[in-house]
């Protein structure tokens, strides 16, 4: 593999808490780290300037505009991308499956471009309270976060947004990156309050415009079953889902908070918050 086949970019905010984490899992594979990051005013800007990384400072609208932002204006030297959060870190199994799969996936080793493989799926791992979360239909998520330079870009959504190839084939990888945010319970509740609110502002643009971009099976509450339930009691219906029927409850007790957070809580918020616009006509 060429020194600069691989470039990670990374978005930041106030991540000197996992910085160092993230780039000393990918530093054996990547060619060149570029931190964009959104003037934060703690010490992440050294940690990344530590491991060699470039270190970019961008007015922060959401991660799809971020991320498309970097793609379109910064010199990404990388034949390949690979896109991580702060908070998470690549497996050592898979930063050597990415030396070997981008190795083989040079541009001479590829056949014409509509034939070539342009992106992966990578599973997600998600550590919650210091436990694996297994269950509850939350392993394996599979996520494109590895792609061929020029091939992908994010969609542009206020929330829950994924990169998507438009041209070539996509596979999968076989090992894991893992999301494993140190910060503790009052900001994971603040930052998923957040969450529900830019959700909700994008939930009634998309009523009023149009989606903001494809469906997906990955997003249970904009298509499929979910979406049809009377809001407020699908939030009982979907912990009650993943807790009983996708086994949830063998994830323990730091499961059934996360369960009841993430699956329940965050739902019900969302709703809650919807409801509220239209009484207040928003």
């Amino acid at each position: 593999m060429q020194p600069t086949s691989l470039s990670i970019i990374v978005l930041t905010y106030h991540e000197e808490l996992h910085l160092a984490r993230c780039l000393e899992s990918v530093k054996s594979v990547a060619g060149e780290i570029v931190v964009v990051d959104s003037f934060s005013t703690d010490g992440t800007r050294e940690i990344a300037e530590s491991y060699g990384a470039k270190f970019v400072q961008h007015e922060f609208v959401n991660q799809a505009q971020q991320f498309n932002w970097a793609l379109d204006n910064l010199p990404i030297s990388g034949e390949w991308i690979l896109r991580l959060d702060a908070d998470e870190y690549i497996t050592p199994e898979l930063a050597r499956e990415i030396k070997e799969t981008i190795s083989i996936n040079q541009p001479e080793n590829q056949r014409e471009s509509a034939h070539a493989v342009n992106g992966y799926y990578i599973k997600r791992r998600v550590y919650f309270l210091e436990r694996w979360i297994k269950h509850g239909g939350y392993y394996p998520i599979w996520i494109l976060r590895l792609f061929r330079k020029g091939k992908a870009r994010s969609e542009e959504r206020e929330m829950d947004e994924h990169i998507e190839v438009f041209e070539g084939r996509v596979e999968k990888l076989d090992y894991d990156f893992v999301d494993d945010n140190k910060k503790g319970l009052a900001l994971w509740t603040a930052k998923h309050n957040d969450y529900s609110t830019r959700e909700v502002f994008s939930r009634l643009r998309e009523r009023s415009s149009g989606p903001q971009g494809g469906e997906s099976g990955r997003r249970p509450f904009r298509s499929g079953i979910f979406s049809i339930l009377p809001p407020l009691w699908r939030a009982f219906c979907y912990f009650s889902y993943r807790y009983i029927l996708r086994l949830g409850f063998l994830d323990g007790k730091e499961g059934l908070i996360f369960h009841v957070l993430q699956g329940f809580w965050y739902r019900f918020l969302v709703d809650a918050k919807l409801y509220e616009s239209r009484i207040k006509k928003i």
